[in-house]
């Protein structure tokens, strides 16, 4: 995409236009054969008809076929607050709201609550569309200053105001919604330059046209997550990567992260900006060329690091090639290639890894280390759709793992070492506090997955006030490390599903993180399961296994748990009667 961003905006919509005109010429997602075609509405209070043929021209780069609803100009009343508009027949999946400041009258506290309800109004009505996420920008602070200098003073300026609406949106928003955040682009590219009053009052663009790319690039980068792609881990390399020098030439004490040094500060800087992401729930591994005991030593007697080995999930340093490393951290972690990205000043590591692994994602490393945060942050590679309480954990959880595994090895029975872990588990149906979580690991999870179903937090909302859906959570702590939830499954009665009986249950998702596989989680989720199908007034359960590229470890569950199979032409079916008690293997005790 980042490719795409350099190109002028005109030549973009120059290829957009013959992307429009010839699609089976220029699409790279009809030539990659993707499934279906995403539906998106795009909806604003200015001309918008270039920033959806930039959209749909960055979706396609992406692989993503999408058929988008452009809404009239200024006609986001006429769209959404008409039951029997076209936009309501379109069920879009996402909708872009497009507004600027001067939508409202941002000059005393009475024009900011009128600004807050109609915004709250308008995502009430387009929250009615099953399933739909909201992209809502927020208000780019356009440059003038009415009270000049005291613009900041006072509370009640047009400036503040607009801040505080900002802010309403960023505490107050609903679960289906997200916060275009127009203020940061207008910022980062500067607001002498991004208010453009001439075309404005021309032709009615919200902002500069040469920032129409910027803003299709970050509204893709938000619709990547919600389909399932998500990275995860950064992968560093250490010499001039973390630290400026050779720590087997120089000592630990020889490389530079000397605060007092302009290049030791680049380097620290660099550091602190990592350790920010791995406060936020980035994996964060090592992928060196080096001896294991003298590549650790700068984390271990270097007082001026920032990052300490605690910090390193998975910490791989030897003198093997660095593609077969890459595998080798992904499966130590658990996680997919796809969810890699890695960081090198090599530039030849960098092409051996693109050739040779790619599916992970390979920062362009500038030659100075002051530019190392700003290429890593501009790369925007860890889009999520919402950080958890188990995100914020997650790194915790692969440190403590290794104590686990050092307790593994001092046990001969598998089963007495899970006894041993003193593991605790709690099912329930989710409510508010587990929607978020939910909907975030539904949506990535791809090897635990039996039908990799993806769901909206919209259409989660709906499935948890539905009579006919149950939504069943799992969540784990055992005597290193609280998961949280680390399974989700929904139930629907059967009648809701062609070929079923009222009286059937369908396992219509199951999907568990791979952090906790091979516990017996599956067992213990299993008896919630018969529990829920029971309470629904169901005598058989039905479970249908769906073939992925990263599933094939889940194929054999159904007849693991005493399932059997259910002959129907065209599906992969289990049954299994609910008269029957579920096993237990007994490792996991109700907390």
């Amino acid at each position: 995409m980042s490719e795409l961003v350099k190109e002028s905006t005109h030549k973009l919509i120059k290829l957009a236009n013959r992307l429009i005109k010839s699609p089976e010429s220029y699409s790279k997602a009809l030539k990659s054969a993707s499934p279906g075609k995403l539906k998106a509405a795009v909806l604003g209070s200015y001309s918008i008809q270039h920033f959806v043929k930039l959209l749909r021209l960055f979706l396609d780069y992406e692989n993503i076929s999408a058929d988008i609803y452009e809404g009239e100009y200024d006609g986001i009343n006429m769209d959404v607050l008409d039951p029997s508009s076209p936009l309501y027949s379109f069920e879009p999946r996402f909708v872009i709201l497009l507004m600027r400041h001067n939508d409202f009258r941002f000059r005393d506290e009475n024009g900011l609550k009128e600004a807050i309800e109609y915004t709250d109004n308008i995502i009430s009505h387009v929250s009615r569309i099953n399933g739909v996420t909201i992209f809502l920008s927020n208000i780019a602070l356009p440059p003038e200053r009415p009270w000049g200098t005291l613009e900041a003073d006072y509370g009640h300026t047009s400036r503040s105001l607009m801040q505080k609406y900002n802010m309403h949106f960023t505490e107050h928003h609903p679960g289906n919604v997200r916060i275009l955040d127009m203020e940061y682009l207008s910022s980062l590219k500067g607001k002498e330059s991004w208010f453009d009053d001439t075309a404005y009052f021309l032709t009615k663009q919200g902002f500069n046209m040469d920032y129409l790319k910027d803003v299709a690039a970050e509204v893709t980068k938000m619709i990547l997550p919600d389909l399932g792609t998500v990275r995860k881990c950064l992968v560093l390399d250490l010499d001039n990567t973390l630290w400026g020098g050779i720590v087997g030439d120089e000592g630990p004490d020889g490389i530079n992260v000397d605060p007092n040094d302009p290049v030791g500060e680049a380097f620290r800087a660099f550091q602190s900006y990592i350790l920010s992401l791995k406060q936020r729930g980035v994996l964060i591994a090592v992928n060196s060329k080096n001896d294991e005991a003298i590549a650790k030593e700068p984390f271990e007697k270097n007082p001026d690091m920032i990052l300490k080995l605690s910090d390193i999930a998975c910490f791989t340093a030897n003198w093997s090639d660095k593609a077969a490393n890459m595998a080798y951290i992904a499966k130590q972690l658990n996680i997919g290639m796809n969810s890699l990205v890695f960081f090198d000043d090599n530039p030849a590591e960098r092409e051996m890894i693109r050739r040779f692994c790619p599916e992970v994602m390979v920062i362009d490393v500038p030659d100075e280390p002051e530019n190392y945060v700003k290429a890593l942050d501009r790369a925007d590679p860890f889009e999520w759709t919402v950080v958890t309480k188990e995100d914020l954990v997650r790194s915790d959880s692969y440190q403590e793992n290794r104590k686990r595994e050092e307790m593994a090895a001092s046990f001969v029975d598998y089963k007495e070492y899970l006894r041993a872990l003193e593991m605790k588990g709690h099912t329930g149906i989710v409510g508010e506090n587990e929607a978020e979580r939910f909907a975030q690991l539904t949506n990535k999870s791809n090897q635990f997955n039996v039908r990799t179903m993806r769901y909206s937090d919209g259409e989660i909302r709906e499935m948890m006030s539905a009579d006919d859906t149950r939504l069943i959570y799992v969540s784990l702590s055992d005597k290193f490390t609280q998961y949280g939830i680390i399974s989700c499954i929904v139930l629907r009665k059967g009648s809701g599903v062609p070929g079923l009986e009222d009286s059937d249950c369908f396992i219509e998702n199951w999907c568990m993180s791979c952090r906790v596989l091979k516990r017996g989680v599956e067992n213990f989720a299993f008896r919630a399961v018969c529990e829920a199908a029971r309470g629904m007034g169901c005598s058989r359960l039905v479970g249908e296994y769906i073939r992925t590229k990263k599933n094939g470890m889940v194929e054999g569950l159904y007849a693991s748990l005493g399932f059997i199979p259910l002959n129907k032409p065209g599906w992969v079916l289990y049954e299994y009667d609910l008269a029957k008690k579920p096993e237990t293997d007994g490792v996991i005790m109700s907390s």
